[in-house]
């Protein structure tokens, strides 16, 4: 969804700048014939009026279209036995009435790989672009997407800040492929508490690792 917008940006940028250019053509004709006194007279109101309703055009579909796209609600979790070890994770998608649960496991993963997949797990059943409240007891999901951290981590070639490699990057790659075609809303929620979606997805995370054991 963030490509979409900055193309449609550009696209716009683009349809104005031809609309100044005509603009300033149409005044030179009238220049050479009406002579300079004419364009004195005249102003650059009538230009920034096209390029304010050719925004408001293209704003105004963008906005409708957004209007129109469904909003899921997702909840992950992931788990690890031994961290690396044995792990599992654990999705809810709901939208309406409708809910659908998905899980799965590694042999040898860990917490934080099992917490991406969840996520990429979660995003790739969506078949359109949608606005997706996402719910994780992972900061270091949150934070990594919300932060802009990982985006800051593969435009450096995965490494970090403080000039180490950024782990998981090839889910971290997957990940936010799928975030730039839907549009997110992050949200951390306290593990193991109160949240009966959070604590239903710990439920599969934790099954799934046991088959590995």
């Amino acid at each position: 969804m963030k490509l979409i917008l900055w193309v449609l940006q550009g696209l716009l940028r683009l349809v104005a700048l031809c609309v100044i250019l005509y603009y300033t053509l149409i005044c030179s004709i009238m220049i050479v014939r009406r002579g300079p006194r004419w364009w004195m007279r005249r102003s650059w109101d009538e230009v920034y009026d096209v390029q304010d309703r050719l925004n408001e055009l293209i704003l105004g579909n963008l906005l409708e279209k957004r209007s129109k796209m469904k909003t899921v609600t997702i909840y992950t979790d992931g788990a690890c036995s031994g961290n690396p070890g044995p792990g599992g994770w654990g999705a809810i998608l709901m939208y309406g009435a409708h809910r659908k649960e998905l899980s799965g496991g590694e042999a040898n993963t860990t917490n934080n790989r099992m917490e991406l997949t969840a996520v990429i797990a979660a995003l790739s059943l969506l078949k359109e672009p949608c606005i997706v409240e996402l719910w994780s007891d992972s900061k270091y999901v949150i934070d990594g997407l919300s932060k802009g951290w990982a985006a800051g981590w593969k435009k450096r070639g995965w490494i970090k800040s403080d000039k180490k490699p950024a782990l998981n990057p090839d889910l971290w790659d997957r990940l936010l492929e799928l975030t730039d075609i839907h549009t997110l809303h992050y949200h951390w929620v306290k593990g193991h508490a109160e949240n009966e979606y959070n604590n239903r997805c710990d439920e599969m995370a934790v099954a799934e690792s046991r088959k590995y054991k």
